[in-house]
């Protein structure tokens, strides 16, 4: 069955760096686009980044110039390089896979995408 899952968030200081991994089973993420989300309590899910099946990627703009969107195909797993992270970055963050997506771009309509990961959580300290 379809399925992914999240890995690699933790505690960091202010300006600190965390690398997140999505792996991912039952697919093959080359041909796959994905994309990854956060959620802080109380509020709705955000989109954060996508990488789509020819490798072009996009990113919020709360993120641009800080994240990194990768994908390793013989590991099937995609990856979010977070640098400089900010308390304003903590949340539970997502992943899942895009289903509207063309071979060139993905999006950030959450209502397109399914195979929801658990999550994993990210704290940025002040």
């Amino acid at each position: 069955q379809l399925q992914l899952v999240e890995s690699g968030g933790g505690l960091v200081d202010s300006g600190g760096s965390l690398r997140l991994a999505c792996a991912a089973s039952g697919f093959t993420l080359n041909g796959a686009a994905i994309g990854w989300f956060r959620q802080a309590p109380g509020k709705e899910r955000e989109w954060v980044s996508c990488i789509a099946p020819a490798g072009k990627t996009n990113y919020a703009d709360s993120v641009e110039g800080r994240f990194t969107i990768s994908r390793d195909n013989v590991k099937n797993t995609v990856y979010l390089q977070m640098n400089d992270l900010k308390p304003e970055d903590t949340a539970v963050y997502y992943c899942a896979r895009d289903t509207r997506a063309s071979w060139y771009l993905c999006a950030s309509d959450s209502a397109n995408y399914r195979s929801w990961g658990q999550g994993t959580q990210v704290t940025v300290s002040s």
